[in-house]
């Protein structure tokens, strides 16, 4: 069933996990288990460059409208509304020129505006984008401000605002499908989907969002999250919170030099992504009252423990049921290791995705489950989009200037940029 505001199930025969909230609260909180200050062995780098959950949080704005009821989104009525679940840099572009005229310039046709070295802000520094949460913290704000570059480049090239739209969004699209899956899922399940289709995400009308994909195996990325970073040559290591929060116009200092967050041609990036598995760094476990907002549950300033609680909260099933249900090897209790939590039932589906991908891939990319949701999710969404190069010329290949021999990658977006 898919809900009025586009969200439905991809697993609708499974049962909920029945879970008892005080042990997520416990599990997710300061000191549990997701806790990645109480384990010395956790925090290790994986191979993957640093930037990728930030451009898969960019990808997660792009398809779907807020339903954290974090302080600073959720008085937005722009985003309570339904969002259309398609990769077209709606976030970006919001209603266009005429719907939101505020976002572009009036003095150079079809440009969006920008700030000096940010967003386009207020008086009071609020920033002036189309989807505000890509103002919470410095890094995402600032590869917004690469993709708004990346159109406006465009932009000078074709002099028409459409046709910039179309190839901003099927070079995007691109990078999603060639780069940023294979390397979160692996080549050999892409390779699968990609020719022999998706076996579990089939709307027989339009396309929605799995709450499975939603609320728990797209935020995987919460794990990818270094305990520190370093933005430039210049700099020195800092944690997203507090010290890269957003809400506030960037300085020069925190101009982003993305050779320390992405591969470039010949040259890996200068920082790793954390390897993904249960725990989170403290940053996240303690995020700011900036970021929560005031709580009734001292547990729900750690990211871990919301996440927990919206899988309770929507119903999900348990990751051993969905495992069972794909026709993949389950992980063992001992390979899940909650027992000595006190923990004796089955997995919630958010902590099983970040178990299976450190048990099951070394911290490296999804597991079968986890990379199963994803992968299926977001190629059903470009293949359903009737305004996707997938859609409209699955012969295309990327044309910009930097594509060499169809080969267009997230180095090439943000040299363009």
């Amino acid at each position: 069933m898919v809900t009025a505001t586009g969200y439905g199930r991809l697993f609708p025969d499974l049962e909920p996990l029945d879970s008892n909230e005080r042990f997520l609260h416990t599990l997710g909180g300061q000191g549990g288990a997701c806790d990645g200050a109480s384990c010395k062995t956790a925090l290790a780098d994986a191979a993957t460059a640093s930037g990728w959950p930030f451009f898969g949080q960019f990808v997660a704005h792009d398809i779907t409208a807020d339903r954290s009821g974090l302080r600073h989104h959720v008085e937005n009525p722009a985003l309570r509304n339904y969002r259309s679940p398609q990769l077209n840099l709606e976030c970006l572009y919001g209603e266009g020129p005429t719907g939101a005229p505020y976002l572009y310039d009036r003095l150079e046709t079809g440009k969006l505006l920008l700030g000096v070295n940010d967003v386009i802000r207020n008086p009071q520094g609020i920033a002036i984008i189309g989807d505000p949460r890509n103002d919470s913290h410095l890094i995402i704000s600032q590869l917004h401000v690469a993709m708004l570059r990346f159109h406006n480049r465009i932009v000078s090239e074709v002099h028409d605002f459409a046709e910039a739209r179309r190839l901003a969004s099927w070079h995007y699209q691109w990078i999603v499908l060639h780069e940023f899956l294979p390397e979160l899922v692996g080549r050999p399940l892409m390779d699968d989907i990609m020719r022999h289709g998706r076996r579990y995400y089939c709307p027989t009308r339009e396309a929605f969002i799995p709450l499975e994909f939603a609320d728990a195996a797209y935020r995987y990325g919460h794990a990818q999250i270094r305990d520190a970073y370093r933005l430039s040559e210049s700099s020195v290591p800092v944690p997203l919170f507090p010290d890269l929060i957003g809400f506030r116009a960037v300085p020069a200092s925190g101009v982003i030099d993305w050779r320390f967050f992405f591969d470039a041609p010949r040259t890996r990036a200068r920082q790793q992504a954390k390897a993904i598995d249960e725990h989170l760094t403290p940053s996240l476990i303690g995020l700011p009252q900036a970021i929560t907002g005031d709580v009734d549950v001292e547990a729900y300033h750690s990211l871990a423990a919301r996440d927990l609680q919206r899988g309770h909260a929507v119903g999900l099933p348990s990751g051993e049921a969905v495992a069972r249900y794909l026709g993949v090897p389950a992980l063992t209790r001992d390979e899940v290791g909650l027992e000595s939590a006190g923990w004796t039932g089955e997995t919630p589906l958010w902590y099983y995705i970040l178990r299976e991908a450190a048990v099951r891939a070394h911290g490296e990319r999804l597991g079968p489950v986890g990379g199963r949701i994803v992968a299926e999710v977001l190629v059903g969404l470009i293949d359903l989009d009737p305004g996707s190069f997938r859609s409209a010329d699955r012969s295309w290949r990327p044309t910009l200037r930097s594509a060499t021999q169809g080969r267009f990658t997230i180095g090439d977006l943000l040299g363009i940029a």
